[in-house]
C-alpha cells in the first residue's frame, strides 16, 4: 500500500510539472510535505532536460551545465527549504522577494480538496507560510494522491489545523468552541515531553474538529435559492446550517478573526487566476479572505496508475 500511495504521488507531481513549470520562469514556491520531494525532482529533471537541448545554457568557464543559475525558488518552510537545496537548486527566503515580483507558480500538496478545490492543509505544520506563497503567485497548482480528493472537506481528513500564539490558545480554543467544534485540541510534538508542535514561527497548532462534512459556495447558493436563513449572508445568515454544518469560506473568515490565531488552514476564496482578472477590471477583495488562496488545478495520482486533475470551473 505505502509503495502504491508514493508512486501515486510521484505520477501527479511529474503530470502537474509537465503542464505548469517552464523553465523559462525566474520565481517558484515549494511547498512542503512528502510529495512535493517527487515535485522538486520532476522540476530538476525539467531544467536538466531544457539545458542540454540548449548551447546557450553551458557554463562555458566551468564547462559544466547550469541549468537552475536564472530560477529562484521560494519555500514555504525549513523542510522544503533543505529538499531544494539538496536538489541543488537556489533558494529564497519570501522576505527577500522584491515587492514588485509575483511567483510564477507554487506548487503544493494539500490534506484534502473539495469539488470547488478549496483545501485542508497544515497536517505538516507550515500552513501559514504555505499560504503566504500560494497568494503570491500567479497560479497555486496542488499535488497529491487519491486519499485527498473529496467532494467535500472534512470527509476524511478529521479536522482542520489552525496556527495561534501560544499565550492565546486556552481563549482560542473557547471560541472554536462556540463556533461549534468538537474537542479542539493542541497538536502534540513527536515527544510528549517536549511539548506542544511549533511551527517555524514558534507557534502552536490546534486541530479543530467541526461537523461535517464542510458546505461548498455551491450549496450556500442552493440554499440561497430555498430562502433557507443560515444562508442569507447579506442579512442575518451566518454560513452556519442547522445540522451545525458550516460553508467552508464562512467558517474560514470567522476563524481567522478570532485574536490570537495567526492563519487557519482553509484554503479557500479566489484563485490566483480569478484574483488577476479582479484586480485587472478594478474589484474589491473578498472581505476577510486573502486572494489567491486556492488552487487553479489539482493534481491527484490514482490507484490504478492514472492521474485525475480537478481544474477552476471560472472561465479567465
Amino acid at each position: 500500500m505505502a509503495d502504491q500511495i508514493e508512486a501515486a504521488k510521484r505520477r501527479a507531481a511529474e503530470r502537474a510539472v509537465a503542464d505548469h513549470f517552464d523553465p523559462s520562469f525566474r520565481y517558484v514556491g515549494i511547498g512542503s510535505g512528502t510529495t512535493i520531494l517527487y515535485v522538486v525532482d520532476a522540476i530538476k529533471a525539467s531544467l536538466e532536460k531544457s539545458a542540454a537541448a540548449s548551447s546557450t545554457a553551458v557554463d562555458e568557464r566551468r564547462g559544466s551545465l547550469d541549468p537552475s543559475s536564472s530560477i529562484q525558488f521560494v519555500p514555504t518552510g525549513y523542510q522544503s527549504r533543505q529538499v531544494i537545496v539538496r536538489a541543488g537548486l537556489t533558494p529564497l527566503a519570501f522576505d527577500s522577494l522584491p515587492e514588485s515580483v509575483t511567483l510564477d507558480v507554487a506548487f503544493d500538496g494539500a490534506d484534502e480538496v473539495d469539488d470547488e478545490l478549496n483545501c485542508i492543509k497544515g497536517g505538516g505544520a507550515c500552513l501559514f507560510q504555505e499560504k503566504l506563497v500560494a497568494t503570491r503567485a500567479k497560479k497555486f497548482v496542488c499535488v497529491a494522491d487519491y486519499r485527498k480528493n473529496q467532494s467535500r472537506l472534512l470527509t476524511a481528513w478529521p479536522a482542520i489545523p489552525i496556527e495561534v500564539v501560544p499565550l492565546a490558545v486556552y481563549s482560542v480554543i473557547a471560541r472554536l468552541r462556540a463556533l461549534g467544534s468538537t474537542d479542539p485540541k493542541v497538536r502534540a510534538g513527536l515527544l510528549a515531553k517536549s511539548g506542544p508542535d511549533q511551527t517555524d514561527q514558534g507557534n502552536f497548532i490546534i486541530d479543530a474538529k467541526f461537523p461535517g462534512p464542510l458546505l461548498t459556495r455551491g450549496d450556500l447558493l442552493v440554499a440561497q435559492k430555498r430562502g433557507e436563513e443560515w444562508a442569507m449572508l447579506d442579512k442575518t445568515g451566518t454560513g452556519r446550517n442547522g445540522e451545525g454544518r458550516w460553508e467552508v469560506e464562512s467558517l474560514a473568515r470567522e476563524i481567522k478573526s478570532i485574536t490570537g490565531v495567526l492563519d487557519v488552514g482553509l484554503f479557500v476564496g479566489e484563485n490566483g487566476y480569478e484574483a488577476s482578472k479582479r484586480v485587472a477590471s478594478g474589484g474589491k477583495a473578498a472581505h476577510g479572505l486573502e486572494a489567491g488562496q486556492k488552487p487553479v488545478s489539482c493534481y491527484f495520482g490514482m490507484q490504478d496508475g492514472s492521474v485525475e486533475t480537478k481544474e477552476a470551473q471560472s472561465s479567465y
